[in-house]
């Protein structure tokens, strides 16, 4: 009878654990977590793990502590897929992600159909809100918005010169310099050249060669900072001196570790610089504590968590469809990244993107710096 007992208890603690355990609301993180792009799944994951653990701690939403397991996208859209009806199956609620455009996009559709809110830190192609889905939001801007931006700095600084246009063809990339030629077009200016490469392509020796035949003295470039730091150095190489300029895609300081001391000078579109935001002060503290320098998307990952937060409990629900009711209502968040609200498409009302420059900073390592009124020139 002991034993019985014993037994019977043992399955009674395991059924309540059981119960406990599926009583937590479901978060899931997707990126790059390995290859070629994995620094920015880094971003995703350590900025939404933070956020996570910072909300369990102050005891979760509407009394329920947050469960979060991460999906390797490896930057491939039928990868992203798989790991969308992956979190689908283990009934996942939220997500934050994709990274890349071109993987958010279909996974996206996985998250709609199966009743899942999705919160893209990074994904900027505009197609992915213009669809007007019920579930998907993003804490960064978009691609007309960043070409808009690339494309008057070039009229204002490069008027007159010879622009070469490089993207990657991927959905992103693409899609951004697109934007920027559509921008300089606006403005009277054309390309002196338009050139699309292939994603993981090492050798761009030919490519290089295009860019010195078209004599172009800015290099504009679509796509992410691994090929994007190989063209720098193999522009330095062949005595190319023209700068590269090219958006949130290069928003690593592995894109400094790749291109060497040739990307000085590079310019970039991106964000206001979330670490010099006051309400982000404690929180970059507490990462820099743990080593872990967050740059780039990592605050707009952390920001995506705190959101959902406060609309479900605005709404008093953790459904995701009234908290993303609640999300489209115009309520405004308080977040690491400021006030954020959104419009009905899902895309923040109150973005604005703003130029940097690759610099040396102070300790000699060349990074982004912030360009004080746009005015890449008076950057220190």
């Amino acid at each position: 009878m002991k034993k019985l007992t014993t037994l019977g208890l043992a399955l009674g603690v395991a059924v309540a654990m059981s119960s406990a355990a599926s009583a937590q609301v479901k978060f899931a993180v997707a990126g790059p977590i390995t290859g070629p792009n994995a620094a920015f799944g880094a971003q995703l994951k350590n900025g939404s793990q933070q956020a996570i653990d910072d909300i369990n701690a102050a005891g979760g939403i509407l009394g329920q502590k947050l469960s979060v397991q991460f999906g390797d996208d490896v930057s491939d859209p039928k990868q992203g897929v798989s790991v969308a009806n992956k979190f689908a199956g283990d009934g996942v609620k939220f997500v934050i992600g994709h990274f890349n455009s071109g993987v958010t996009i279909p996974a996206s559709d996985v998250y709609q159909e199966n009743g899942i809110l999705a919160v893209t830190p990074s994904a900027t192609n505009p197609t992915l809100t213009e669809r007007k889905l019920w579930n998907i939001f993003r804490t960064c801007g978009r691609d007309d918005q960043q070409g808009a931006v690339a494309g008057a700095y070039i009229l204002k600084h490069y008027k007159g010169k010879k622009i070469a246009v490089v993207h990657d063809k991927t959905t992103y990339g693409k899609g951004l310099a697109d934007e920027t030629v559509k921008a300089m077009e606006k403005g009277g200016m054309k390309a002196a050249l338009y050139e699309g490469i292939n994603t993981g392509e090492k050798d761009f020796s030919a490519l290089v060669s295009k860019i010195k035949s078209s004599g172009a003295e800015l290099v504009y470039w679509g796509g992410l900072h691994t090929e994007g730091g190989l063209i720098v150095r193999q522009m330095r190489d062949q005595g190319v001196k023209a700068p590269l300029m090219g958006g949130d895609g290069i928003t690593s300081d592995e894109f400094a570790s790749i291109g060497g001391p040739g990307v000085e000078g590079t310019l970039m579109t991106f964000g206001p610089d979330a670490r010099n935001n006051p309400a982000a002060k404690d929180i970059v503290a507490k990462f820099r504590a743990a080593k872990f320098e967050p740059e780039a998307y990592t605050l707009y990952s952390y920001a995506a968590v705190q959101i959902i937060k406060q609309a479900a409990e605005s709404a008093k629900s953790l459904e995701p469809k009234k908290v993303a009711e609640k999300m489209h209502s115009g309520m405004v968040f308080k977040t690491v990244l400021g006030d954020i609200s959104y419009d009905k498409k899902g895309d923040r009302t109150n973005l604005d993107y703003v130029m940097y420059i690759w610099k040396k900073n102070a300790a000699g390592k060349i990074t982004y710096v912030e360009c004080p009124g746009n005015d890449c020139s008076k950057a220190k």
